[in-house]
């Protein structure tokens, strides 16, 4: 008995880690890695690969819309979590973005205390490309919709097996047949799009710690959403310094009290909670229900 459970702890400490770097999607997907550049011409920062992952075989279902944390690369994302998606229906679209520098790293000392708002205004600034944000070189072409959109446009064009046609509304994206989602930074723009556009569902993976003076977590957390409750979820490990924070936000989304998952298994030696939730294969149950069925 002592050596199952033994073997078990080395498995939720270890395995997430040995199946990412061994990781392969199954000969049934479609993997497909698109430049932004690709897709616009003017994109030239950020410019590493899309990742875009589906299984034509099966019924097609909703889209999940994936954006990394801060230095993330699309490439290098959770495809254990993302070959969950694809069996539970969804197209996978995880998407090559600006995501330096980390909000947090902008908005805080003298920059917040003059800007309640800076948090918001960078959001918006990374998303939309619609205000003018000093503390970032962005371009409006850079902004994360609009990589997306352009994304959209050339796949419907180039992968007629997708039928990418089905998440497009006059040539920008059909949110509701979008799941948005991302882990960290990532989260944070996942909800903020749900706040501003119906969305099929929103999955945040310790989505951030806005604030809007120190101490005191950002006022678009308590914005009324497009998208009703009763489809947020919201994920963080209990290690992470800043899980209180992220519960705290999660709350003030008004995310369901059972819709927040307070993962909690072993994070192996040399990693970190803030990711565990999005690469530790042991929470493949917890996915599942966080994913719900795409199709």
């Amino acid at each position: 008995m002592k050596k199952t459970i033994l073997l078990i702890a080395i498995v939720l400490v270890y395995g997430y880690s040995f199946a990412q770097s061994t990781f392969k999607f199954p000969e049934s997907y479609t993997v497909l890695e698109v430049e932004p550049s690709k897709t616009d011409s003017r994109i030239e920062t950020a410019n590493t690969p899309h990742l875009v992952v589906y299984n034509k075989t099966i019924k097609q279902g909703k889209l999940l819309l994936f954006m990394p944390g801060t230095g993330g690369i699309a490439l290098r994302g959770p495809k254990n979590l993302f070959e969950t998606a694809v069996k539970q229906g969804y197209h996978v679209i995880n998407l090559s973005y600006i995501n330096t520098p980390a909000i947090a790293r902008i908005c805080k000392g003298e920059t917040l205390a003059s800007n309640s708002n800076c948090a918001s205004d960078f959001r918006v600034n990374r998303i939309y490309g619609t205000n003018v944000f000093s503390f970032t070189n962005d371009a409006s072409y850079d902004a994360i919709v609009n990589r997306f959109t352009k994304l959209l446009i050339y796949l419907s064009e180039h992968d007629k097996d997708g039928n990418w046609d089905a998440y497009l509304d006059n040539g920008s994206p059909k949110w509701s047949e979008i799941a948005v989602s991302g882990q960290s930074q990532g989260g944070g723009m996942a909800a903020f799009i749900a706040k501003d556009y119906l969305v099929a569902r929103v999955i945040d993976f310790s989505g951030g710690w806005d604030y809007s003076v120190k101490k005191e977590i950002a006022k678009w957390y308590f914005k009324d959403s497009k998208t009703p409750a009763n489809l947020w979820y919201g994920t963080y490990h209990v290690t992470e310094p800043m899980a209180s924070v992220i519960k705290e936000s999660y709350i003030a989304m008004r995310i369901p009290e059972d819709h927040i998952y307070p993962f909690n298994l072993p994070v192996p030696e040399g990693k970190k909670g803030h990711s565990n939730g999005v690469r530790n294969i042991g929470y493949t149950p917890q996915w599942i229900e966080l994913l719900g069925k795409g199709n």
